[in-house]
């Protein structure tokens, strides 16, 4: 019990010191909602067309790189196994053997056991495994194998149940669950001798490597024959393993083992460091059961999963600092230690030193920039700035927020960017000898200096900053020279130093200062090669970072040339701290940040890249074959598969019809919409760095639109002859109704106009006699008006006269009353004016026509021609004009003269009708 102690603490501490390489290879997962298939990948293969081929349960799954497919068998049953032998791929499954070809962007199956009536009905063989040898193809159940040379198939009923057979050696071998190794040969099994400590185990791997025999059990570990004599793998991993259930392993490139189990995901194990990986779900994994184990030509792993796949870059320059608990939280810094790393996140500052991940205490919060000076680190944190040195952390000043740290190009002092202003550290041996910069308490992201008493401050919001200094470093003044030169949107500038030359880009634009005009001028360098760019960072004289587009392409500055260089999205997506971009140079490697972690790349510029790439367009499913035609208005899939799926993936750009910009193929995928009909061509395009070269093109013609077809064209010709023939028939129709319409329109017309007329006339008649009725009555009235007056003044006179004789006898007395009385009941002038207006109202049309007509009357010969209107005689008239008879004739006969009367016309009949 004690030795079995001491055993397991040993093996926690060399596993301790196995584990102390922390950085992963980056790993792509794929699950269900990728492929759309099912659970449990039970085998994976690459073809000769460079798709990955993967057994999925119902599924043939196929992945080019830009898109999944999904294949079913005839018979729908569950496909086991999968072998690919130049352009087939052969597949295994319950009753059932066969292989797959493609054709025209489709798989198609072929069925080689159904053909020959292989199985009985009473078995119930499935095809676990299929392999070559002997350029024949095996296919093996658990009781069973079938040999097939092409055109016959011969079965082998073995007389146990196995687990699986490996060729080793030249030689076939059968591994039984119970009874150890055998050796197949012409179809005679004999045990193999010396492995009998194998009996009773579940054999799921038998590798040779370096003239060593590996065999992997499923349970019991790893066993290794080495000059005949077979052991337990003397390695303490193997405790492990044994406790995990290996399903599968494999040897790889680079003298490492791949180990896959059914709890503990999987181990990559370095044989020259005798270390070890364990990738599982607690870092990148998304299930601890590995399946199956396939490579590809990159010699990267591909992972049949319990519920999933897994891609991992084992053999890629990059490596991936993961964490999935949350605790890190996002990363803004990291720098390489002796003993490990040191990151500052927005959880505070961490290390990871001997195979240990842990916070730092009372260094919680955000924390911005870690920066090395000599053995030092420099932390730059919301409460001040640290320092780390000898394993211990300890506050250098109580200035918050140092977002970054740069060497000025002038001496070996320091310049720290923070929340209020800038502060400059003299001495990298003293670092506790520090100046804050005065005059400027802003919030200050990048800060350079190129020149003595003069340092450049680009505030965090707005603003570009030049500070004078005397030797004393005291300020002299503070200049915000973006304002200055009036350059109205400074928001978020940012400082890069370029070979000892300060550069701004301000609104993506880059500018240098001036000191002779004391302005900023645009860099026709940097703005020729580095527009519209997002950040950029430095690495050191020659290399930097920028960020385009979301894409981080790294830069090598040759002279004036720059090598551009591409880091594949799918290794930062989604995690990059947008104007936190930080780089921390460790020998060959480089360090980025990202929101979980970091990545560990390489640069390299020589861009040997393969160019072979295959080209394979859809079209509604389609496939769509170079120089064919697709219909109108529907959507182009163009996939560009380059068969290469890891880090070294090229640099692929394309072109539509020769248009001026090259856009980046992202995921191998083009998608083209709304295409005009006609002929269209795209290139695709390898970027190398420096230049593009064109690798391959397509061609293909957009169809008219279905309305613009030659038969939709006679439809169209015959439409527009019926309709013209309707048109002409419907105008004729409607010409001759027009017609008949007009004929009795005219009628209708005509007795309406005489019924008009009829009524016309009868109206006029009416009106007529209408108004000589007014005008007899206007005459009768004044007529009426006028006796009445004198009736009344005669019978008013009369009784008065009367009164006199009855009452008088004196006739001298009697002859003055009468006169007198005859006076009194003479006519007022008051009663004659009101009875001349009343008249005067009553016929004043008349008087107005009159005057119109005849402008040289007075107001006497008006009123005369009143009286003779009224048809009164010259008798009646006098006394009403107050003149005599022969004054009343005497008018009259000037009257007459006045209106042009000839001697026969009657002067009252001319008056009553004027």
């Amino acid at each position: 019990m004690k030795l079995r102690i001491i055993k397991i603490l040993l093996l926690c501490f060399i596993s301790s010191h196995l584990c102390s390489q922390e950085l992963l290879p980056f790993v792509e997962n794929y699950n269900k909602s990728n492929y759309q298939g099912d659970n449990q990948i039970w085998n994976v293969a690459q073809g000769n067309d460079d798709a990955m081929y993967f057994a999925n349960n119902h599924y043939l799954l196929r992945y080019d790189g830009v898109k999944w497919e999904k294949n079913t068998l005839p018979n729908k049953t569950i496909i086991r196994s999968i072998m690919v032998d130049g352009d087939k791929i052969y597949s295994g499954s319950y009753k059932e053997f066969g292989y797959w070809f493609r054709k025209e962007g489709k798989m198609y199956y072929v069925s080689i056991s159904s053909r020959k009536n292989v199985f009985d009905d009473n078995e119930n063989e499935e095809i676990w495994k299929i392999f070559k040898f002997n350029n024949k193809i095996y296919f093996q159940s658990f009781n069973e194998i079938f040999l097939y040379d092409g055109k016959t198939i011969k079965k082998t009923k073995l007389p146990f149940l196995i687990s699986y057979c490996f060729i080793i050696d030249n030689q076939l071998l059968i591994a039984s669950v119970e009874k150890g190794v055998f050796i197949m040969n012409n179809s005679k099994i004999e045990k193999l001798k010396g492995w009998d400590v194998l009996k009773n185990n579940v054999i799921h791997a038998i590798e040779k490597h370096k003239n060593k025999t590996y065999i992997f059990t499923k349970k019991n570990g790893v066993y290794v024959e080495e000059n005949g004599v077979l052991s337990s793998w003397k390695n303490p991993l193997n405790e492990t393993l044994k406790a995990a259930n290996i399903n599968v392993a494999k040897f790889i490139k680079n003298n490492k083992l791949v180990i896959g189990t059914a709890s503990k995901g999987i181990y990559v194990f370095d044989l020259n460091a005798n270390t070890y990986k364990n990738i599982n779900r607690n870092n990148v994994l998304m299930n601890n059961s590995v399946l199956s184990i396939g490579l590809d030509k990159e010699n990267d792993l591909w992972l049949g999963l319990d519920n999933g796949i897994a891609h991992i870059e084992v053999n890629s320059p990059i490596s991936i600092f993961y964490d999935n608990s949350g605790v890190l939280g996002s990363v803004y810094s990291v720098a390489t230690t002796d003993k490990g790393y040191l990151m500052a996140s927005n959880h505070g500052v961490f290390k990871y030193e001997n195979n240990q991940f842990l916070s730092v205490p009372n260094m919680q919060g955000q924390a911005w920039n870690i920066s090395k000076i000599n053995n030092k680190y420099l932390i730059g944190h919301n409460e001040g700035t640290f320092i780390y040195e000898n394993g211990v952390f300890s506050k250098l000043n109580d200035r918050n927020g140092g977002w970054n740290l740069t060497k000025s190009n002038i001496n070996n002092s320091y310049l720290q960017a923070t929340y209020s202003g800038v502060t400059i550290y003299n001495d990298a041996n003293d670092l506790t000898l520090k100046i804050d910069v005065k005059g400027l308490l802003k919030p200050i992201k990048y800060a350079a200096q190129n020149k003595i008493n003069e340092i450049w401050a680009a505030d965090n919001y707005r603003g570009l900053y030049r500070i004078q200094l005397n030797d004393s470093y005291e300020t002299i003044d503070v200049e915000n020279v973006s304002q200055r030169n009036k350059i109205a949107n400074d928001f978020g500038v940012k400082i890069f130093e370029f070979r000892g030359e300060i550069l701004f880009l301000i609104h993506n634009s880059w500018y240098t200062y001036n000191s002779i005009t004391n302005q900023l001028e645009l860099n026709q360098l940097f703005n020729s090669n580095f527009k519209n760019i997002s950040d950029i960072v430095v690495i050191d004289d020659s290399h930097f970072i920028v960020l385009k587009d979301g894409l981080l392409y790294p830069i090598y500055a040759n002279a004036n040339k720059f090598v551009w260089n591409s880091i594949q999205e799918k290794y930062y997506k989604g995690k990059i701290i947008n104007d936190n971009l930080k780089i921390f140079k460790n020998k060959d490697n480089y360090l980025l940040n990202l929101d979980d972690g970091f990545i560990s790349l390489q640069l390299k510029y020589d861009n040997k890249q393969s160019t072979t790439i295959k080209i394979e367009a859809f079209s509604d499913t389609n496939l769509v074959k170079n120089n064919s035609k697709i219909n109108y208005n529907s959507e182009l899939k163009i996939n560009v598969i380059s068969g290469i799926f890891g880090a070294t993936k090229p640099n692929l750009f394309y072109k539509i019809d020769n248009g001026n910009d090259f856009i980046a193929i992202k995921g191998g995928l083009i998608v083209l919409n709304n295409l005009s009909n006609g002929a269209h061509f795209v290139t695709i395009y390898n970027h190398d760095g420096l230049n593009y070269s064109k690798i391959a093109n397509f061609e293909f013609t957009v169809a008219k639109p279905w309305y613009f077809s030659f038969g939709m064209i006679l439809v169209y010709l015959i439409v527009v002859g019926l309709i013209l023939y309707l048109y002409y028939k419907w105008n004729k129709i409607k010409y001759i109704q027009k017609l008949k319409f007009q004929e009795e329109e005219l009628k209708h017309q005509k007795k309406i106009l005489e019924m008009e007329l009829k009524a016309e006339n009868e109206l006029n008649v009416q009106e007529y006699e209408k108004h000589i009725l007014e005008l007899e009555l206007q005459s009768k009235s004044s007529e009426v008006a006028g006796k009445s007056l004198s009736i009344a003044k005669q019978s008013e006179m009369i009784e008065n006269i009367q009164g006199i004789l009855d009452t008088e006898t004196d006739f001298n007395k009697l002859k003055s009353e009468i006169k007198k009385a005859i006076k009194i009941n003479a006519v007022n002038k008051h009663e004659w004016e009101t009875f001349e207006t009343n008249l005067n109202q009553i016929h004043n049309e008349f008087i107005i026509s009159l005057t119109k007509k005849y402008p040289n009357l007075t107001s006497k010969d008006i009123k005369l021609c009143i009286y003779l209107k009224m048809n009164l005689s010259s008798k009646e008239i006098a006394p009403i004009m107050n003149i005599s008879f022969r004054g009343v004739e005497l008018h009259r006969y000037r009257l007459r003269k006045k209106l042009n009367l000839v001697q026969d016309e009657n002067l009252s009949k001319f008056l009553i009708i004027l």
